[in-house]
């Protein structure tokens, strides 16, 4: 059986507009507006899933998504980090910022390593095999390290691999490996769909 996963990012918040480590913010009344707007229909899944955040609870519900909340979509742990704008870091702790670019098995912040977040990942798509269809809203560094995971790809990879708001990532598993079908490709935009051979069915 062929599993397909569909990973969602959800809307663009004040921290990702600050460069900064989230803490688990709001999306402004704005942008759920804009969301509601797209008019975006999803296709069919047998489960619709949501990380726990508010951010992500709120992007599925405007999206008109009813989910189930899973732990194991969380965004990754930022520990002492969270909340702080990256050049505040990068002054205070230039270190820390460099052994978390360049060791993915580093976690100066006290939270949680690259490596760890893309393990996490790999055994949750891993648990997914036998459903044919999942849509997951969750976070940028979550839907990289899934890629990284589908991709064999070593951990650093993690870091050349952009995730903007409000896209989708589509990913298959055939029974032996997992693929990448296409990433990152923004919301709202049917024509770009159905040149990469999706449908809402």
């Amino acid at each position: 059986m062929t599993t397909r996963l569909t990973l969602i990012s959800h809307a663009a918040t004040s921290a990702q507009r600050r460069t900064a480590f989230p803490l688990d913010e709001l999306v402004n009344e704005r942008e759920i507006v804009k969301i509601a707007d797209l008019g975006w229909k999803g296709p069919r899944a047998q489960r619709i899933l949501v990380a726990p955040e508010h951010r992500t609870e709120q992007t599925a519900c405007a999206l008109g998504l009813s989910a189930t909340i899973t732990v194991e979509l969380r965004d990754c742990n930022y520990g002492a980090w969270s909340g702080r704008e990256i050049s505040e870091i990068q002054s205070d702790d230039p270190e820390g910022i460099l052994s978390w670019l360049t060791d993915p098995t580093a976690s100066p912040h006290g939270g949680e390593s690259i490596e760890s977040l893309i393990g996490r990942a790999a055994r949750w798509m891993d648990e997914q095999v036998e459903v044919s269809h999942i849509i997951a809203m969750t976070h940028p560094a979550v839907i990289r390290s899934a890629i990284v995971h589908a991709l064999q790809a070593p951990a650093l990879a993690f870091w050349r691999i952009d995730i903007a708001p409000l896209s989708l990532t589509d990913l298959r598993f055939n029974g032996r490996v997992w693929t990448v079908r296409s990433i990152a490709c923004p919301l709202g935009k049917p024509d770009r769909e159905k040149a990469s051979g999706e449908s809402n069915e």
